[in-house]
């Protein structure tokens, strides 16, 4: 079979002989990205496309960071807990910084509670 995975700076292009052979590529993708621990909610999926001589072709978008509206939804979740904690806005990330341990990682919880549409992850930087 005719099947090609491309990858460029921040998308996979895909093409097949047609969309089954389409979703199996997708679904061979996703079984190697949750082997290695990748979200597989970094993936945007494009609309499946006509190419030439009857193949089709799909563009899968790799999100990185978190985006400006979801980081407010974020900002505004961690206001409303009331703990001592400060949160801003960082290029693709939320900062979060506070005196106490301890409310550190109650909003840490709450976050993961919390479902925002990406997948979070949490470092802690000293």
């Amino acid at each position: 079979s005719d099947a090609s995975i491309e990858l460029e700076e921040k998308c996979i292009k895909l093409a097949a002989e047609d969309e089954y052979k389409l979703n199996a590529i997708i679904d061979m993708l996703r079984a190697r990205m949750a082997k290695r621990d990748i979200p597989l909610r970094c993936l945007e999926l494009g609309k499946v496309e006509p190419a030439s001589k009857g193949t089709v072709r799909q563009t899968l978008t790799i999100l990185q960071g978190i985006p400006k509206e979801k980081a407010k939804a974020i900002v505004a979740a961690i206001k409303a807990t009331k703990l001592k904690v400060n949160a801003q806005m960082q290029d693709d990330q939320v900062r979060v910084s506070g005196a106490k341990k301890d409310d550190l990682q109650a909003v840490i919880q709450t976050l993961k509670a919390g479902d925002f549409g990406v997948d979070l992850q949490f470092i802690n930087m000293r």
